[in-house]
Protein backbone atom coordinates (compact mmCIF):
# COMPACT_ATOMS: atom_id res chain seq x y z
CA UNK A 1 0.00 0.00 0.00
CA UNK A 2 1.50 3.56 -0.97
CA UNK A 3 1.35 6.77 0.81
CA UNK A 4 -1.16 7.74 -1.27
CA UNK A 5 -3.22 4.92 -0.44
CA UNK A 6 -3.16 4.79 3.11
CA UNK A 7 -3.61 9.07 3.51
CA UNK A 8 -6.74 8.57 1.06
CA UNK A 9 -7.99 5.68 3.46
CA UNK A 10 -7.25 7.69 6.64
CA UNK A 11 -8.99 10.77 5.19
CA UNK A 12 -12.12 9.04 4.10
CA UNK A 13 -12.36 7.49 7.59
CA UNK A 14 -12.29 10.69 9.02
CA UNK A 15 -14.70 12.01 6.81
CA UNK A 16 -16.97 9.87 7.45
CA UNK A 17 -16.96 9.68 10.92
CA UNK A 18 -17.31 13.68 10.82
CA UNK A 19 -20.47 13.08 8.90
CA UNK A 20 -21.77 10.67 10.88
CA UNK A 21 -21.63 13.06 13.83
CA UNK A 22 -23.04 16.28 12.01
CA UNK A 23 -25.73 13.93 10.40
CA UNK A 24 -27.05 12.80 14.38
CA UNK A 25 -26.54 16.06 16.14
CA UNK A 26 -28.77 17.81 13.33
CA UNK A 27 -31.19 14.95 14.07
CA UNK A 28 -30.77 15.73 17.54
CA UNK A 29 -31.03 19.51 17.23
CA UNK A 30 -34.87 18.90 14.96
CA UNK A 31 -35.73 16.25 17.88
CA UNK A 32 -35.20 18.33 20.52
CA UNK A 33 -37.10 21.66 18.48
CA UNK A 34 -39.92 18.63 18.14
CA UNK A 35 -39.64 18.11 21.86
CA UNK A 36 -39.97 22.11 22.65
CA UNK A 37 -43.14 21.98 20.14
CA UNK A 38 -45.04 19.59 21.95
CA UNK A 39 -44.47 21.32 25.58
CA UNK A 40 -45.95 24.82 23.46
CA UNK A 41 -48.90 22.62 22.60
CA UNK A 42 -49.21 21.67 26.43
CA UNK A 43 -48.87 25.49 27.21
CA UNK A 44 -51.44 26.59 25.04
CA UNK A 45 -54.00 23.80 26.09
CA UNK A 46 -53.43 24.70 29.65
CA UNK A 47 -53.53 28.74 28.62
CA UNK A 48 -57.02 27.97 26.66
CA UNK A 49 -58.23 26.21 30.16
CA UNK A 50 -56.58 29.04 32.61
CA UNK A 51 -58.50 31.56 30.11
CA UNK A 52 -61.82 29.66 30.22
CA UNK A 53 -62.13 29.45 33.61
CA UNK A 54 -60.57 33.10 34.17
CA UNK A 55 -63.69 34.24 32.09
CA UNK A 56 -66.60 32.09 33.49
CA UNK A 57 -65.78 33.57 36.93
CA UNK A 58 -65.65 36.95 35.52
CA UNK A 59 -68.54 35.70 33.65
CA UNK A 60 -71.00 34.48 36.78
CA UNK A 61 -69.68 38.12 38.39
CA UNK A 62 -71.48 40.34 35.79
CA UNK A 63 -74.18 38.09 35.70
CA UNK A 64 -74.68 38.52 39.47
CA UNK A 65 -74.24 41.82 38.81
CA UNK A 66 -76.78 42.39 36.49
CA UNK A 67 -79.12 39.98 38.25
CA UNK A 68 -78.98 42.87 41.43
CA UNK A 69 -79.43 45.48 38.93
CA UNK A 70 -82.13 44.42 37.04
CA UNK A 71 -83.86 43.25 40.23
CA UNK A 72 -83.47 46.65 42.08
CA UNK A 73 -85.10 48.18 38.79
CA UNK A 74 -87.70 46.03 39.71
CA UNK A 75 -87.23 43.82 36.00
CA UNK A 76 -88.18 39.90 36.56
CA UNK A 77 -85.34 37.89 35.03
CA UNK A 78 -87.04 35.07 34.84
CA UNK A 79 -89.52 36.74 31.86
CA UNK A 80 -90.01 39.23 29.63
CA UNK A 81 -86.61 41.43 28.52
CA UNK A 82 -84.69 39.98 31.49
CA UNK A 83 -84.81 36.59 30.42
CA UNK A 84 -83.57 37.44 27.37
CA UNK A 85 -80.73 39.31 28.34
CA UNK A 86 -79.78 36.49 30.59
CA UNK A 87 -80.06 34.11 27.42
CA UNK A 88 -78.07 36.53 25.52
CA UNK A 89 -75.65 36.85 28.08
CA UNK A 90 -75.08 32.94 28.25
CA UNK A 91 -75.05 33.02 24.68
CA UNK A 92 -71.94 35.05 24.48
CA UNK A 93 -70.19 33.46 26.87
CA UNK A 94 -70.75 29.72 25.48
CA UNK A 95 -69.78 31.31 21.96
CA UNK A 96 -66.56 33.22 24.17
CA UNK A 97 -65.68 30.00 25.49
CA UNK A 98 -66.03 27.76 22.23
CA UNK A 99 -63.93 30.65 20.29
CA UNK A 100 -61.21 30.16 22.55
CA UNK A 101 -60.81 26.85 22.50
CA UNK A 102 -60.55 27.06 19.04
CA UNK A 103 -58.02 29.27 18.61
CA UNK A 104 -56.08 26.54 21.18
CA UNK A 105 -57.05 23.81 19.24
CA UNK A 106 -55.46 25.74 16.22
CA UNK A 107 -52.34 26.02 18.35
CA UNK A 108 -52.12 23.00 19.35
CA UNK A 109 -52.77 21.56 16.00
CA UNK A 110 -50.01 24.02 14.30
CA UNK A 111 -47.37 23.25 17.13
CA UNK A 112 -47.82 19.51 16.65
CA UNK A 113 -47.29 19.98 13.00
CA UNK A 114 -44.26 21.72 13.55
CA UNK A 115 -43.42 19.15 16.16
CA UNK A 116 -43.47 16.45 13.07
CA UNK A 117 -42.34 18.23 10.44
CA UNK A 118 -39.03 18.70 12.65
CA UNK A 119 -38.71 15.23 13.20
CA UNK A 120 -38.99 14.59 9.68
CA UNK A 121 -36.13 16.93 9.22
CA UNK A 122 -34.04 15.29 11.95
CA UNK A 123 -34.62 11.98 9.83
CA UNK A 124 -33.80 13.59 6.75
CA UNK A 125 -30.63 14.98 7.98
CA UNK A 126 -29.20 11.75 9.33
CA UNK A 127 -30.38 10.12 5.94
CA UNK A 128 -28.33 13.09 4.06
CA UNK A 129 -25.59 11.99 6.92
CA UNK A 130 -25.53 8.01 5.20
CA UNK A 131 -26.12 9.81 1.75
CA UNK A 132 -22.87 11.32 2.57
CA UNK A 133 -20.75 8.60 3.76
CA UNK A 134 -21.99 6.71 0.58
CA UNK A 135 -20.50 8.88 -1.70
CA UNK A 136 -17.60 9.62 0.16
CA UNK A 137 -16.38 5.77 0.46
CA UNK A 138 -17.60 5.38 -2.96
CA UNK A 139 -15.39 8.30 -3.84
CA UNK A 140 -12.50 7.16 -1.64
CA UNK A 141 -13.00 3.72 -3.52
CA UNK A 142 -12.26 4.79 -7.02
CA UNK A 143 -9.48 7.16 -6.23
CA UNK A 144 -8.19 4.00 -4.81
CA UNK A 145 -8.77 2.12 -7.47
CA UNK A 146 -6.99 4.81 -9.92
CA UNK A 147 -3.94 4.32 -7.59
CA UNK A 148 -3.22 1.23 -8.27
CA UNK A 149 -2.10 -1.33 -11.03
CA UNK A 150 -5.81 -1.90 -11.35
CA UNK A 151 -6.96 0.99 -12.39
CA UNK A 152 -6.32 3.15 -15.82
CA UNK A 153 -1.98 2.88 -15.73
CA UNK A 154 0.80 1.16 -15.60
CA UNK A 155 2.81 0.50 -12.97
CA UNK A 156 5.35 -1.72 -13.87
CA UNK A 157 3.48 -4.98 -14.02
CA UNK A 158 3.56 -7.92 -16.10
CA UNK A 159 3.52 -7.28 -19.86
CA UNK A 160 2.25 -10.00 -22.28
CA UNK A 161 4.74 -12.87 -23.15
CA UNK A 162 4.39 -11.43 -26.72
CA UNK A 163 5.57 -8.28 -26.23
CA UNK A 164 8.91 -9.33 -24.01
CA UNK A 165 9.79 -11.34 -26.76
CA UNK A 166 9.50 -8.95 -29.21
CA UNK A 167 7.68 -11.72 -31.62
CA UNK A 168 3.60 -10.69 -32.75
CA UNK A 169 2.35 -12.41 -30.05
CA UNK A 170 2.75 -15.82 -30.67
CA UNK A 171 4.78 -18.84 -29.10
CA UNK A 172 8.37 -19.28 -30.25
CA UNK A 173 9.11 -22.77 -31.88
Amino acid sequence: MSVAQAVTIGATVVQVKQQSAIGKYNQRVANRNATIAEQEAGQIEKQADFDIARFDQRFRQSVGTVEVALAKSGVDITSGSGARVTEANALEAEMNKKITRYNADVGVANKMEEARFSRIQGQMARQQARLQNISTVAKAGTSLLSMSSFGGGNTGGPQSMGSAQGGAGGRPY
